[in-house]
């Protein structure tokens, strides 16, 4: 599967779909890229003149591009319509704010994955290669297979 058909693939759309690239993928973690745009909603009433990327808004860039794009590409083939994904866990440190027009990259390692549970150790870095965030995030994501216990054990 490529980086493009895994993208795809995301259950998401504008303007919540986080995840503009991926640099690398494999069995193991994923790298990819994401830019806020300075005219995303939630820029409008984040601190007024010196808007900041919420928390909440960091956290799910790094659950799509750590989790949910390694996920799609862990299940290959298995993944489709019907697959249900949900966040299960998170662990996150802020250590700078993010702004407006700013590129970040997520670097996530995967912990494990098995009965449907991936676990991974996920960092966030500004342009200027500083971590602006990392943490752990976990999540269920299932398949009709796996949800009859066909398969259950990837890893």
């Amino acid at each position: 599967m490529t980086k493009e058909e895994i993208i795809s693939k995301l259950p998401y759309s504008k303007p919540f779909l986080f995840v503009d690239e991926l640099l690398h993928i494999d069995e193991n973690g994923v790298e990819g890229t994401y830019t806020f745009d300075e005219n995303l909603d939630f820029y409008k009433g984040h601190f007024a003149n010196n808007p900041i990327t919420p928390g909440v808004i960091l956290t799910e860039v790094m659950a799509q591009i750590g989790l949910v794009c390694l996920g799609i590409f862990l299940l290959n083939d298995e993944f489709n319509l019907n697959t249900s994904i949900a966040l299960t866990s998170t662990e996150i440190e802020f250590l700078k704010p993010v702004f407006p027009n700013e590129k970040v990259t997520v670097i996530s390692e995967k912990i494990y994955f098995r009965f449907g549970k991936l676990k991974c150790k996920v960092v966030m870095k500004n342009e200027k290669e500083e971590e602006v965030c990392s943490g752990t995030i976990a999540g269920i994501i299932l398949t009709p297979t796996l949800s009859k216990g066909e398969g259950a054990n990837i890893e």
